[in-house]
């Protein structure tokens, strides 16, 4: 059971907790019945999620086992056979999938697509230069949206265009991180990693933080903004999001980290009190101010 478990990567999960975005931005958070539609469609992608990640697994196998940190994944090791493997993908995707079709038509096509784009980026998109990156922030963005045409609100650009820019920024760290960890044989790894480099990446990053930090402000300043939630105080949140910032960009450069940011979340006491700070903030905001 504890083979399954770690193969399902529960840690990953927190990713989908995108989904609650356009709950909380639309000012819904206290309808329980949209909640609950919410808490099944995160639960659903949970399982989608894990049906992609089990696929990866199985296509980079080999690969894996070289790596000093995903050779210890229970399919690397031997430990959960292929044949089994490639059984429970089939199961998740087949069960989240099916039941995302009774809770919306148009939640379930943007599943599908969600979907669809998983089994591309491990077949073929994750070894595109720059591509790789925009698969994973364009995951992301799925995931917004897939929360907002759940409970049937509307999907707001500039929730489209920050999710972008900080899923890119992660991105980017992520395979900085994987690139000086390997270092010499991290093109026997991956491929694509050859077209990298960590001066590359650094232009990169440098890139996406600022149109990051300026486009999350630009939010909260924008007049639009203040209309539809009722409030001009949203620019009282920047400052979590520039220490957010800072502070990544303090543990991948001085810690040497950014291999999974999810990891980072959840182990790095800053950034998680940071974060839930933040979300006090808005919610504060939003719903109290």
């Amino acid at each position: 059971m504890r083979t399954i478990l770690t193969t399902l990567r529960p840690q990953q999960w927190v990713k989908n907790f995108v989904l609650f975005a356009g709950l909380i931005f639309s000012q819904n958070l206290g309808r329980l019945d949209l909640i609950l539609e919410t808490l099944a469609g995160f639960a659903l992608f949970c399982l989608l999620s894990s049906s992609a990640y089990i696929f990866n697994d199985i296509l980079d196998v080999e690969s894996d086992r070289k790596h000093p940190l995903k050779s210890a994944r229970p399919i690397a090791k031997g430990e959960f056979k292929i044949s089994t493997a490639i059984f429970l993908f089939i199961i998740l995707a087949l069960i989240s999938l099916g039941l995302s079709v009774s809770l919306s038509p148009l939640f379930a096509l943007t599943a599908l697509i969600y979907f669809i784009l998983n089994l591309l980026y491990s077949l073929y998109l994750k070894h595109v230069v720059i591509i790789d990156v925009m698969c994973i922030a364009l995951g992301f963005v799925i995931r917004a949206v897939a929360g907002a045409v759940l409970i049937g609100v509307e999907i707001s650009a500039w929730l489209v265009v920050c999710t972008t820019l900080l899923a890119l920024f992660l991105g980017f760290g992520k395979r900085r991180h994987e690139l000086l960890l390997l270092e010499t044989q991290a093109s026997d790894h991956r491929k694509i990693l050859s077209e990298y480099s960590p001066y590359f990446l650094d232009q990169m990053i440098s890139v996406v933080t600022a149109s990051t930090v300026v486009a999350y402000a630009f939010y909260t300043l924008s007049p639009e903004v203040e209309t539809k939630l009722g409030t001009g105080h949203m620019e009282l949140t920047i400052p979590f999001v520039l220490y957010g910032v800072f502070r990544y960009l303090y543990l991948i450069h001085q810690r040497e980290g950014g291999g999974s940011p999810t990891r980072m979340l959840l182990n790095d006491k800053p950034i998680l009190v940071n974060v839930l700070l933040w979300l006090l903030a808005v919610i504060l905001i939003v719903y109290v101010f």
